[in-house]
Protein backbone atom coordinates (compact mmCIF):
# COMPACT_ATOMS: atom_id res chain seq x y z
CA UNK A 1 0.00 0.00 0.00
CA UNK A 2 1.37 3.41 -1.00
CA UNK A 3 0.67 6.36 1.28
CA UNK A 4 1.39 9.73 -0.29
CA UNK A 5 2.30 12.55 2.09
CA UNK A 6 1.84 16.14 0.93
CA UNK A 7 4.49 18.82 1.12
CA UNK A 8 3.18 20.50 4.29
CA UNK A 9 2.98 17.22 6.20
CA UNK A 10 6.43 16.26 4.90
CA UNK A 11 7.83 19.46 6.42
CA UNK A 12 6.05 18.67 9.69
CA UNK A 13 7.53 15.16 9.73
CA UNK A 14 11.03 16.51 9.00
CA UNK A 15 10.84 18.97 11.89
CA UNK A 16 9.58 16.31 14.30
CA UNK A 17 12.29 13.87 13.17
CA UNK A 18 14.96 16.55 13.60
CA UNK A 19 13.77 17.33 17.13
CA UNK A 20 13.74 13.61 17.95
CA UNK A 21 17.35 13.41 16.77
CA UNK A 22 18.26 16.34 19.01
CA UNK A 23 16.44 14.74 21.95
CA UNK A 24 18.21 11.40 21.46
CA UNK A 25 21.65 13.01 21.25
CA UNK A 26 20.99 14.75 24.56
CA UNK A 27 20.25 11.42 26.24
CA UNK A 28 22.58 8.90 24.56
CA UNK A 29 26.25 9.55 25.51
CA UNK A 30 27.84 7.70 22.54
CA UNK A 31 26.00 9.98 20.13
CA UNK A 32 27.44 12.99 21.94
CA UNK A 33 30.87 11.40 22.22
CA UNK A 34 31.14 10.74 18.48
CA UNK A 35 29.53 14.02 17.41
CA UNK A 36 26.82 12.42 15.23
CA UNK A 37 24.77 15.22 13.59
CA UNK A 38 21.15 15.59 14.69
CA UNK A 39 19.67 15.10 11.19
CA UNK A 40 21.59 11.83 10.80
CA UNK A 41 20.33 10.43 14.12
CA UNK A 42 16.69 11.36 13.64
CA UNK A 43 16.68 10.77 9.89
CA UNK A 44 18.22 7.31 10.09
CA UNK A 45 15.82 6.27 12.84
CA UNK A 46 12.91 7.39 10.66
CA UNK A 47 14.36 5.67 7.58
CA UNK A 48 14.70 2.40 9.49
CA UNK A 49 11.11 2.66 10.75
CA UNK A 50 9.88 3.37 7.22
CA UNK A 51 11.84 0.39 5.89
CA UNK A 52 10.34 -1.92 8.54
CA UNK A 53 6.86 -0.73 7.54
CA UNK A 54 7.69 -1.44 3.90
CA UNK A 55 9.15 -4.91 4.48
CA UNK A 56 6.87 -6.14 7.27
CA UNK A 57 3.53 -4.60 6.33
CA UNK A 58 3.94 -3.71 2.68
CA UNK A 59 3.24 -0.07 3.47
CA UNK A 60 5.38 2.48 1.63
CA UNK A 61 5.46 6.17 2.46
CA UNK A 62 5.97 8.60 -0.40
CA UNK A 63 7.01 12.05 0.78
CA UNK A 64 6.56 15.18 -1.31
CA UNK A 65 10.12 16.54 -1.43
CA UNK A 66 9.28 19.81 -3.17
CA UNK A 67 10.99 21.77 -0.38
CA UNK A 68 14.17 19.70 -0.24
CA UNK A 69 15.94 21.45 -3.12
CA UNK A 70 14.92 24.96 -1.98
CA UNK A 71 16.32 24.19 1.49
CA UNK A 72 19.57 22.98 -0.08
CA UNK A 73 19.82 26.09 -2.25
CA UNK A 74 18.96 28.31 0.71
CA UNK A 75 21.79 26.75 2.68
CA UNK A 76 24.32 27.42 -0.08
CA UNK A 77 22.96 30.95 -0.41
CA UNK A 78 23.83 31.51 3.25
CA UNK A 79 27.33 30.12 2.65
CA UNK A 80 27.81 32.66 -0.12
CA UNK A 81 26.29 35.48 1.91
CA UNK A 82 28.73 34.66 4.71
CA UNK A 83 31.77 34.83 2.41
CA UNK A 84 33.31 38.24 2.88
CA UNK A 85 36.00 38.63 0.20
CA UNK A 86 38.31 40.21 2.76
CA UNK A 87 38.16 36.95 4.71
CA UNK A 88 38.32 34.71 1.65
CA UNK A 89 41.69 36.16 0.69
CA UNK A 90 43.08 34.94 4.00
CA UNK A 91 42.19 31.34 3.16
CA UNK A 92 44.04 31.23 -0.17
CA UNK A 93 46.83 28.79 0.67
CA UNK A 94 44.56 26.60 2.76
CA UNK A 95 42.02 26.36 -0.07
CA UNK A 96 44.70 25.17 -2.50
CA UNK A 97 46.08 22.59 -0.07
CA UNK A 98 42.64 21.24 0.81
CA UNK A 99 41.66 21.02 -2.86
CA UNK A 100 44.84 19.05 -3.61
CA UNK A 101 44.14 16.68 -0.72
CA UNK A 102 40.55 16.05 -1.83
CA UNK A 103 41.53 15.74 -5.50
CA UNK A 104 44.04 13.00 -4.69
CA UNK A 105 41.40 11.25 -2.60
CA UNK A 106 38.81 11.17 -5.38
CA UNK A 107 41.36 9.84 -7.90
CA UNK A 108 42.13 7.00 -5.49
CA UNK A 109 38.42 6.40 -4.84
CA UNK A 110 37.85 5.66 -8.51
CA UNK A 111 40.91 3.41 -8.59
CA UNK A 112 39.47 1.47 -5.64
CA UNK A 113 36.09 1.19 -7.35
CA UNK A 114 37.60 -0.08 -10.59
CA UNK A 115 39.94 -2.51 -8.81
CA UNK A 116 36.99 -3.92 -6.87
CA UNK A 117 34.88 -4.25 -10.00
CA UNK A 118 37.62 -6.07 -11.91
CA UNK A 119 38.47 -8.37 -9.00
CA UNK A 120 34.82 -9.44 -8.67
CA UNK A 121 34.07 -9.64 -12.40
CA UNK A 122 31.70 -6.64 -12.49
CA UNK A 123 31.33 -4.13 -15.31
CA UNK A 124 33.92 -1.38 -14.75
CA UNK A 125 31.19 1.25 -14.89
CA UNK A 126 29.80 -0.28 -11.70
CA UNK A 127 33.17 0.43 -10.14
CA UNK A 128 32.98 4.09 -11.15
CA UNK A 129 29.44 4.34 -9.79
CA UNK A 130 30.82 3.04 -6.49
CA UNK A 131 33.66 5.56 -6.73
CA UNK A 132 33.73 9.35 -6.69
CA UNK A 133 30.60 9.64 -8.88
CA UNK A 134 28.43 8.81 -5.88
CA UNK A 135 30.89 8.89 -2.97
CA UNK A 136 31.85 12.50 -3.62
CA UNK A 137 29.19 13.53 -6.15
CA UNK A 138 26.19 12.29 -4.19
CA UNK A 139 22.72 11.58 -5.52
CA UNK A 140 22.68 14.33 -8.16
CA UNK A 141 25.94 13.38 -9.86
CA UNK A 142 25.10 9.70 -9.45
CA UNK A 143 21.74 10.13 -11.19
CA UNK A 144 23.31 12.08 -14.05
CA UNK A 145 26.00 9.49 -14.76
CA UNK A 146 23.62 6.57 -14.20
CA UNK A 147 21.39 7.95 -16.94
CA UNK A 148 24.38 8.28 -19.25
CA UNK A 149 25.61 4.76 -18.52
CA UNK A 150 22.14 3.29 -19.05
CA UNK A 151 21.66 5.02 -22.38
CA UNK A 152 25.18 4.78 -23.81
CA UNK A 153 26.35 1.42 -22.51
CA UNK A 154 23.04 -0.23 -21.61
CA UNK A 155 24.19 -0.78 -18.02
CA UNK A 156 21.27 -2.50 -16.28
CA UNK A 157 20.22 -1.23 -12.85
CA UNK A 158 22.58 1.76 -13.05
CA UNK A 159 20.13 4.21 -11.46
CA UNK A 160 19.23 1.91 -8.55
CA UNK A 161 22.91 1.18 -7.96
CA UNK A 162 23.84 4.87 -8.05
CA UNK A 163 21.09 5.83 -5.61
CA UNK A 164 21.98 3.01 -3.24
CA UNK A 165 25.69 3.91 -3.31
CA UNK A 166 24.93 7.60 -2.76
CA UNK A 167 22.62 6.66 0.11
CA UNK A 168 25.31 4.51 1.69
CA UNK A 169 27.81 7.33 1.38
CA UNK A 170 25.46 9.99 2.76
CA UNK A 171 24.83 7.95 5.90
CA UNK A 172 28.41 6.79 6.51
CA UNK A 173 29.81 10.24 5.70
CA UNK A 174 27.74 11.66 8.53
CA UNK A 175 28.73 8.89 10.93
CA UNK A 176 32.53 8.59 10.60
CA UNK A 177 33.40 12.31 10.51
CA UNK A 178 32.93 12.94 14.24
CA UNK A 179 34.90 9.91 15.44
CA UNK A 180 37.76 10.71 13.04
CA UNK A 181 38.02 14.28 14.33
CA UNK A 182 37.67 13.22 17.97
CA UNK A 183 40.46 10.67 17.62
CA UNK A 184 42.77 13.28 16.08
CA UNK A 185 41.91 15.96 18.65
CA UNK A 186 42.33 13.60 21.59
CA UNK A 187 45.45 11.85 20.34
CA UNK A 188 47.30 15.09 19.56
CA UNK A 189 45.85 17.19 22.38
CA UNK A 190 44.52 19.83 20.03
CA UNK A 191 42.59 22.95 21.03
CA UNK A 192 41.00 25.78 19.01
CA UNK A 193 43.62 28.21 17.74
CA UNK A 194 46.44 25.72 18.44
CA UNK A 195 48.83 26.35 15.56
CA UNK A 196 45.99 27.59 13.33
CA UNK A 197 46.52 30.12 10.61
CA UNK A 198 43.27 31.80 11.62
CA UNK A 199 42.92 31.46 15.41
CA UNK A 200 39.56 31.52 17.06
CA UNK A 201 38.29 35.03 17.51
CA UNK A 202 40.66 36.45 14.87
CA UNK A 203 39.03 35.27 11.66
CA UNK A 204 37.76 38.22 9.77
CA UNK A 205 39.70 40.62 11.99
CA UNK A 206 40.50 42.70 8.96
CA UNK A 207 36.83 43.12 8.15
CA UNK A 208 34.85 45.98 9.65
CA UNK A 209 33.51 45.17 13.08
CA UNK A 210 29.81 44.55 13.22
CA UNK A 211 27.84 44.72 16.45
CA UNK A 212 25.35 41.88 16.88
CA UNK A 213 21.79 42.86 16.02
CA UNK A 214 18.73 41.25 17.60
CA UNK A 215 16.69 39.15 15.20
CA UNK A 216 13.87 41.62 14.71
CA UNK A 217 11.16 41.32 12.07
CA UNK A 218 12.90 43.82 9.71
CA UNK A 219 16.22 41.92 10.02
CA UNK A 220 14.41 38.60 9.48
CA UNK A 221 12.78 39.91 6.31
CA UNK A 222 16.00 41.51 5.04
CA UNK A 223 17.92 38.26 5.45
CA UNK A 224 15.11 36.20 3.95
CA UNK A 225 15.00 38.58 0.97
CA UNK A 226 18.73 38.13 0.34
CA UNK A 227 18.51 34.34 0.58
CA UNK A 228 15.49 34.06 -1.72
CA UNK A 229 17.11 36.44 -4.21
CA UNK A 230 20.22 34.23 -4.29
CA UNK A 231 18.12 31.10 -4.82
CA UNK A 232 16.10 32.66 -7.65
CA UNK A 233 19.12 34.14 -9.45
CA UNK A 234 21.23 31.00 -8.93
CA UNK A 235 18.50 28.68 -10.21
CA UNK A 236 17.93 30.92 -13.24
CA UNK A 237 21.63 31.02 -14.09
CA UNK A 238 21.82 27.24 -13.73
CA UNK A 239 19.03 26.80 -16.28
CA UNK A 240 20.43 29.40 -18.68
CA UNK A 241 23.92 27.88 -18.64
CA UNK A 242 22.77 24.26 -18.94
CA UNK A 243 24.42 22.59 -21.93
CA UNK A 244 26.80 25.51 -22.49
CA UNK A 245 30.55 25.74 -21.95
CA UNK A 246 30.19 26.60 -18.26
CA UNK A 247 27.71 24.04 -16.92
CA UNK A 248 27.58 24.06 -13.13
CA UNK A 249 24.95 22.77 -10.67
CA UNK A 250 22.36 25.36 -9.55
CA UNK A 251 23.69 25.33 -5.99
CA UNK A 252 27.07 26.58 -7.24
CA UNK A 253 25.41 29.48 -9.07
CA UNK A 254 23.39 30.20 -5.92
CA UNK A 255 26.55 30.31 -3.85
CA UNK A 256 28.28 32.56 -6.41
CA UNK A 257 25.30 34.89 -6.28
CA UNK A 258 25.52 35.07 -2.50
CA UNK A 259 29.23 35.89 -2.63
CA UNK A 260 28.67 38.69 -5.16
CA UNK A 261 25.66 40.10 -3.33
CA UNK A 262 27.40 40.05 0.04
CA UNK A 263 30.50 41.85 -1.21
CA UNK A 264 28.77 44.34 -3.49
CA UNK A 265 26.52 45.44 -0.63
CA UNK A 266 29.45 45.65 1.76
CA UNK A 267 32.04 47.31 -0.48
CA UNK A 268 29.47 49.80 -1.76
CA UNK A 269 28.55 50.53 1.87
CA UNK A 270 24.88 49.91 1.10
CA UNK A 271 24.30 47.31 3.81
CA UNK A 272 26.47 44.93 5.83
CA UNK A 273 24.96 41.45 5.83
CA UNK A 274 24.22 40.27 9.37
CA UNK A 275 26.31 37.13 9.88
CA UNK A 276 24.36 35.89 12.91
CA UNK A 277 21.05 36.01 11.04
CA UNK A 278 22.59 34.34 7.98
CA UNK A 279 24.07 31.55 10.12
CA UNK A 280 20.71 31.00 11.82
CA UNK A 281 18.92 30.64 8.49
CA UNK A 282 21.73 28.45 7.17
CA UNK A 283 21.58 26.10 10.14
CA UNK A 284 17.82 25.66 9.79
CA UNK A 285 18.03 25.09 6.02
CA UNK A 286 20.89 22.59 6.34
CA UNK A 287 19.20 20.58 9.09
CA UNK A 288 15.88 20.35 7.25
CA UNK A 289 17.56 19.48 3.93
CA UNK A 290 19.54 16.61 5.47
CA UNK A 291 16.55 15.35 7.45
CA UNK A 292 14.39 15.28 4.32
CA UNK A 293 17.14 13.49 2.41
CA UNK A 294 17.36 10.81 5.08
CA UNK A 295 13.64 10.18 5.63
CA UNK A 296 13.28 9.65 1.88
CA UNK A 297 15.99 6.97 1.77
CA UNK A 298 14.91 3.63 0.36
CA UNK A 299 17.04 1.45 2.61
CA UNK A 300 15.66 -1.73 1.09
CA UNK A 301 17.66 -0.84 -2.02
CA UNK A 302 20.81 -1.30 0.03
CA UNK A 303 19.66 -4.78 0.98
CA UNK A 304 19.23 -5.63 -2.68
CA UNK A 305 22.83 -4.69 -3.49
CA UNK A 306 25.06 -7.54 -4.48
CA UNK A 307 27.69 -8.50 -1.92
CA UNK A 308 30.55 -7.35 -4.19
CA UNK A 309 29.22 -3.79 -4.31
CA UNK A 310 28.80 -3.75 -0.54
CA UNK A 311 32.41 -4.91 -0.24
CA UNK A 312 33.59 -2.06 -2.47
CA UNK A 313 31.61 0.47 -0.46
CA UNK A 314 33.01 -0.90 2.80
CA UNK A 315 36.54 -0.48 1.45
CA UNK A 316 35.70 3.06 0.33
CA UNK A 317 34.54 3.93 3.85
CA UNK A 318 37.68 2.51 5.46
CA UNK A 319 39.83 4.29 2.88
CA UNK A 320 38.23 7.71 3.48
CA UNK A 321 38.59 7.36 7.26
CA UNK A 322 42.26 6.38 6.92
CA UNK A 323 43.08 8.95 4.23
CA UNK A 324 41.55 11.90 6.06
CA UNK A 325 43.32 10.91 9.27
CA UNK A 326 46.75 10.24 7.79
CA UNK A 327 46.93 12.48 4.72
CA UNK A 328 44.37 15.32 4.82
CA UNK A 329 45.10 16.05 8.48
CA UNK A 330 48.84 16.34 7.85
CA UNK A 331 48.56 18.29 4.59
CA UNK A 332 46.39 20.85 6.36
CA UNK A 333 48.91 21.38 9.16
CA UNK A 334 48.13 18.72 11.81
CA UNK A 335 46.40 21.29 14.04
CA UNK A 336 42.89 21.80 15.38
CA UNK A 337 41.62 23.32 12.12
CA UNK A 338 43.07 20.32 10.27
CA UNK A 339 41.18 17.91 12.54
CA UNK A 340 37.91 19.76 11.90
CA UNK A 341 38.65 19.71 8.16
CA UNK A 342 39.29 15.96 8.38
CA UNK A 343 35.74 15.53 9.69
CA UNK A 344 34.50 17.68 6.82
CA UNK A 345 36.56 15.69 4.31
CA UNK A 346 34.79 12.52 5.50
CA UNK A 347 31.48 14.17 4.66
CA UNK A 348 32.69 15.33 1.25
CA UNK A 349 34.43 12.06 0.42
CA UNK A 350 31.42 9.88 1.19
CA UNK A 351 28.39 12.14 1.09
CA UNK A 352 28.06 15.78 0.16
CA UNK A 353 29.14 19.27 1.21
CA UNK A 354 26.12 19.75 3.54
CA UNK A 355 27.08 16.53 5.32
CA UNK A 356 30.63 17.84 5.64
CA UNK A 357 29.37 21.10 7.15
CA UNK A 358 27.14 19.18 9.56
CA UNK A 359 30.13 17.07 10.64
CA UNK A 360 32.20 20.17 11.32
CA UNK A 361 29.36 21.87 13.16
CA UNK A 362 28.99 18.84 15.43
CA UNK A 363 32.74 18.84 16.19
CA UNK A 364 33.03 22.60 16.79
CA UNK A 365 29.91 22.63 18.96
CA UNK A 366 31.77 20.30 21.30
CA UNK A 367 35.40 21.43 21.09
CA UNK A 368 35.25 25.07 20.01
CA UNK A 369 35.16 27.22 16.86
CA UNK A 370 37.28 26.77 13.76
CA UNK A 371 36.76 29.80 11.48
CA UNK A 372 39.46 28.66 9.07
CA UNK A 373 37.82 25.28 8.51
CA UNK A 374 34.44 26.87 7.81
CA UNK A 375 36.17 29.27 5.43
CA UNK A 376 38.08 26.64 3.44
CA UNK A 377 35.67 23.72 3.09
CA UNK A 378 32.66 25.54 1.57
CA UNK A 379 34.90 27.14 -1.05
CA UNK A 380 36.38 23.79 -2.06
CA UNK A 381 33.15 21.84 -1.62
CA UNK A 382 30.98 24.23 -3.60
CA UNK A 383 33.27 26.11 -5.94
CA UNK A 384 35.97 23.70 -6.93
CA UNK A 385 35.53 20.04 -6.13
CA UNK A 386 32.55 19.32 -8.40
CA UNK A 387 34.51 20.65 -11.36
CA UNK A 388 37.57 18.64 -10.34
CA UNK A 389 35.47 15.51 -9.89
CA UNK A 390 33.92 15.91 -13.35
CA UNK A 391 37.35 16.26 -14.93
CA UNK A 392 38.67 13.18 -13.13
CA UNK A 393 35.62 11.10 -14.08
CA UNK A 394 35.94 12.16 -17.70
CA UNK A 395 39.61 11.23 -17.53
CA UNK A 396 38.73 7.72 -16.35
CA UNK A 397 35.98 7.37 -18.98
CA UNK A 398 38.59 8.23 -21.60
CA UNK A 399 40.56 5.09 -20.76
CA UNK A 400 40.49 2.44 -23.52
CA UNK A 401 38.66 -0.08 -21.31
CA UNK A 402 35.46 2.02 -21.46
CA UNK A 403 35.46 2.65 -25.20
CA UNK A 404 33.83 6.12 -24.92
Amino acid sequence: MLIEIDVTTTLLVAIVVLLIGRWLIGRIPPLQRYNIPEPVVGGMLAAIAITIAKVAAGTELSFDMALQTPFMLAFFATVGLGADVRTLVRGGRGVVLFLVAIAIMLVLQNAIGLAGAFSMDLHPLNGLLAGSITMLGGHGTGAAYATQFSEVDNLQGAMELAMACATFGLVLGGIIGGPVAQRLITRHGLTPGDGSSAPSGQAGADAPSQAPRPLTLPLFLETLLLIVACVVVGSTLGELMKGRLLTLPPFVWTLFTGVVLRNVLGLARIREVDDDAVQLFGGVALSLFLTMALISLRLWELVSLALPILAILAVQTAFVAAYTSLVTFRIMGANYDAAVLAAGACGIGLGATPTAIANMQAVTNKYGPSPQAFLILPIVGAFLIDITNALVIQGYLGLPLFGF
